[in-house]
């Protein structure tokens, strides 16, 4: 097995020495094929400088800058892309995730799972900061429908074949996890230990996972639009009951207030013609934008080609060529 660690990296210019050494000592010990990918996320400190030195000075590390802060997720695609290995983990570069868990994580990938998620053995956050989190996963689990969203974690690891998912993300709003789901429901979890911050404080406040959950509402679903609809339906069904009662007192000669019945029942059933309209219009619009989204047709695990078995464990593209000029992996 060879493994690509993937870390983001944005003011971390004090942890990373730290997290390279250890992860230099505790890797021998899983895979003598590995790789530790520093994607520095722009910032205003000297981390592209260490990640930089750090890489000239071990040939197991590589360094990408990218042109300026796009963001974690974002960051771990561009790393994802670059990886070169069978088995891909990403991990924070704060030292929460110890590197000496690795081998716990990589272990707990067994034959029948594509993909593991690190959980903490204890709550690692305030009380804002995880109820932001649960609701994040709660909406992942629901309207966006990606399944054991309730396992997410930054610390997971997976095969590199699920990264044929990736093909066609483009855009701001990437969500590493949306795109892993597109691709394998052979999903488990590991309980590890969880570190403090080294220094400094995260990046994710109650708000910014909010804003991260409202953006994934909005890039990976067409719920809102749906809603729209149903919204539309109760109001009209309100109309109809305003409707029924209106006859009813007009011909139980009850009336009272003439004509303010009759104006509130057709408004409403009015209204909700227009929501419905509207929704029915916004489903041939979700329609285009889950095709813009990037969620691809398939993903291939393997292929066999005559009496040769290709493990896409890297993510190439199958083909003839790709069969007779590579080695077979597994």
């Amino acid at each position: 097995m060879s493994v690509s660690i993937v870390v983001p990296c944005y003011r971390s210019a004090s942890t990373l020495p730290m997290l390279v050494a250890r992860v230099n000592e505790v890797m021998p010990r899983v895979t003598v094929t590995y790789e530790v990918i520093l994607v520095v996320d722009g910032g205003p400190d000297d981390t592209w400088e260490v990640a930089r030195d750090l890489a000239k000075g071990n040939d197991r590390v590589r360094a990408i800058r990218l042109a300026r802060n796009y963001r974690q997720h974002n960051a771990l695609v561009a790393g994802i892309r670059a990886a070169s290995n069978d088995v891909i983990v990403t991990m924070d570069d704060d030292l929460q995730h110890p590197p000496e868990e690795l081998p716990k994580l990589i272990a707990a990938l067994s034959d029948d799972l594509d993909l593991v998620y690190a959980l903490p053995q204890d709550e690692e956050h305030g009380v804002l900061r995880s109820l932001a989190s649960r609701l994040v996963k709660a909406g992942m689990a629901g309207p966006i429908g990606v399944q054991n969203a309730r396992l997410l974690s930054a610390f997971r690891v997976f095969r590199s074949f699920l990264r044929q998912g990736f093909d066609q993300i483009y855009g701001p709003h990437a969500s590493v996890d949306v795109a892993l789901s597109w691709g394998t429901t052979r999903v488990g979890k590991v309980t590890v230990r969880m570190d403090d911050r080294a220094g400094g404080r995260s990046g994710y406040t109650f708000r910014t996972l909010v804003r991260h959950a409202v953006n994934m509402l909005l890039g990976y679903s067409t719920a809102p639009l749906r809603l729209v609809t149903y919204f539309g339906f109760v109001v009209g069904l309100g109309g109809l009951v305003l409707l029924g009662r209106l006859l009813w007192l007009y011909f139980g000669g009850t009336t009272s207030v003439a004509g303010f019945t009759t104006i509130a029942s057709l408004i409403t059933i009015f209204c909700s013609a227009q929501l419905i309209a509207i929704g029915v219009v916004g489903e041939y619009i979700g329609r285009i934008h889950a095709g813009g989204m990037g969620r691809p047709t398939y993903v291939i695990r393997e292929q066999v080609d005559g009496d040769m078995v290709v493990y896409l464990s890297r993510g190439e593209s199958p083909g003839p060529e790709a069969a007779a000029d590579r080695p077979l992996t597994g």
